[in-house]
């Protein structure tokens, strides 16, 4: 099976486990995981607040979302609210709405470790789980279980609380394991700070209900998501009726989307119908105080449906924050206050100290960017003449690229199928490196073929363009679509092999589809299917870096995107019919 990424020449897991070790040393003799409840004090607030005081007193809610591993921007994150804490001693909370681990080279080698022990030194008071926390599989090298054998799927995320566990724990009021709230040590649905300053802080956390497609279906087998609003009242009205919470602020790894910051009651940029948005018009008034949001990598600093909600982009571009005035004598959250997210530069003035990064944490990261660094260096032979860029909502001289490689990997293929999630990052200007590459495939993902009719593609390319989800990269086809009597039709032209050129697919047509496991195991808008894995263990990343080595040359975007002659057409009238289903 797939073996991740290795530097020579200490086997990757190898180091996974002795970096959790040393890790694991500098914490020895801490306290056991926390209960499904616990009371904790918010780190590093060094001067209490008084707490016999009567009046009115502000706090302030600090996220964090979708740091997909970019522990670079751990050390001035840390100057921020280093900052934040010496100007509002006893009174910041700092949390996480999840996806966490999963995005580079330097925390996936390690399966996040050193993004949790950065955490720690940081005082996280907690961490929801998001869709890509699965990612990672079993503990150790393989992103998902060789088939027949034993072991647990979920063995990386568990290990990630267990080195929580004493610091924050993880959050999940809305996932089930067989029917049941999640049973793992230092995971909760919620779980309750007690601040220095004498208030008391209900943290719940939930996930995305689109989280079992959006991760590995492997590693997601026996667990279910709940309704958002549903869990999210349930343990509000635990939190505060029966766990002694006076301040209920949910972590939730579901997000929206705004395109105006300067004012929160102001909504006519936001996106209607996004998740988040939908949960806060849900909930009871009153259930809770604050929302810190994340998956979708947009920014929300707004307050709907009277609930403050903070989102802050994404891969540690940001931080949100909202500050909440809670009076003693009627025992509520009186009034909030909702900032835009604060971008991390350092050498700036915040709170009346100029930033400088946290020394301490850049000690923790560091280490795992100089095992890193020969790997990441390592030169494919090929130069990218101008960036190639990828496009989540809209076909991309990126997407075209990789999916025209993966065809080359599998000459026996009709077509290549590949989603716009899979691909985070353009590939830069300059001769290309594994590292480049790697921040633009981060996925272990393995590339298989499965065999699918033409009415299959269809349909499946229908639901794709009137989702809201990304638009999938084809090589070998062209897809053209227009507005039917019933709404959108779509049209697959074969666009590969010489003799088949050209030639419309019929529904009764059966191709053979090269594409990755993710997809074939009905991850995206694909149901699952029956699916063999290419010759070979490597994640198709790896497969595509030996392809660019054996061709050298250049790479220019508009050889795989060229004006005029998109492999995704849409006839007069076609984009608006696709808006049915958004």
């Amino acid at each position: 099976m797939m073996l991740r990424v290795k530097p020579a020449p200490i086997s990757r897991s190898l180091l996974v486990i002795a970096l959790a070790q040393a890790f694991a040393a500098g914490c020895a003799g801490e306290p056991p995981a926390p209960p499904p409840v616990t009371t904790m004090r918010a780190a590093k607030d060094s001067t209490p607040v008084s707490k016999k005081t009567s009046a009115p007193i502000e706090i302030s809610i600090v996220g964090t979302n979708d740091l997909h591993g970019r522990i670079g921007s751990l050390p001035v994150l840390g100057g921020y609210v280093n900052a934040l804490r010496a100007a509002r001693p006893g009174r910041v909370l700092l949390v996480d709405a999840g996806d966490t681990f999963q995005g580079t080279l330097e925390s996936n080698l390690f399966e996040g470790a050193p993004v949790v022990e950065a955490y720690r030194r940081l005082g996280y008071a907690a961490l929801a789980i998001g869709n890509h926390e699965f990612d990672y599989g079993p503990a150790g090298p393989e992103a998902v279980l060789p088939k027949g054998a034993a072991g647990d799927p979920r063995g990386a995320l568990k290990a990630r609380a267990a080195q929580a566990a004493g610091a924050f724990p993880l959050l999940a009021a809305n996932l089930l394991e067989e029917g049941r709230d999640l049973n793992w040590p230092n995971v909760a649905p919620s779980v309750v700070v007690k601040l220095e300053s004498g208030i008391t802080v209900g943290l719940l956390g939930i996930t995305t209900i689109s989280t079992p497609k959006t991760t590995i279906a492997a590693n997601f087998i026996g667990l279910s998501v709940t309704p958002l609003a549903e869990a999210v009242a349930r343990e509000a009205r635990a939190l505060r009726n029966t766990k002694g919470a006076d301040i209920v602020v949910v972590l939730a790894h579901a997000g929206g989307h705004c395109t105006s910051l300067e004012n929160p009651d102001d909504l006519s940029s936001c996106k209607p119908g996004e998740e988040i948005f939908e949960v806060a018009q849900a909930l009871p008034s009153g259930a809770v105080d604050a929302i810190v949001a994340a998956h979708t990598h947009q920014a929300v600093a707004h307050r709907v449906a009277g609930i403050p909600i903070i989102e802050s982009y994404a891969n540690g571009k940001a931080f949100g924050r909202v500050d909440l005035t809670w009076d003693p004598a009627a025992r509520k959250v009186i009034s909030s206050r909702i900032f835009p997210p604060t971008e991390l530069v350092p050498g700036r003035v915040y709170e009346g100290k100029t930033v400088e990064p946290d020394s301490a944490i850049q000690a923790i990261v560091t280490p795992a960017f100089e095992r890193v660094a020969a790997k990441r260096a390592e030169p494919l032979g090929v130069t990218v003449e101008a960036p190639i860029e990828e496009k989540y909502k809209e076909e991309s001289p990126l997407g075209n690229l990789v999916s025209s490689l993966m065809l080359e990997l599998d000459p026996g293929a009709d077509i290549a199928l590949n989603n716009a999630g899979n691909l985070r990052a353009d590939l830069p200007a300059g001769p290309l490196s594994y590292g480049a590459l790697y921040d633009s495939i981060p996925f272990d993902n393995r590339l298989a073929r499965m065999s699918m009719t033409g009415r299959a593609l269809m349909d499946l390319f229908q639901r794709n363009l009137m989702s809201q989800r990304g638009i999938l990269s084809i090589a070998g086809l062209r897809v053209e679509a227009r507005c039917g009597p019933s709404g959108l039709v779509v049209s697959l032209i074969l666009d590969g092999k010489k003799g088949a050129r050209g030639r419309v697919v019929k529904e009764t047509d059966r191709l053979k589809v090269a594409t990755t496991d993710y997809l074939a195991m009905g991850g995206g808008d694909l149901e699952p299917q029956a699916f063999d894995l290419a010759e070979g263990a490597q994640p198709y990343r790896d497969k595509i870096a030996d392809l660019l080595r054996k061709r050298g040359g250049s790479l220019r975007p508009s050889d795989w995107l060229k004006p005029g002659s998109p492999r995704i057409s849409f006839a007069p009238g076609a984009p608006a019919c696709a808006q049915g289903d958004k």
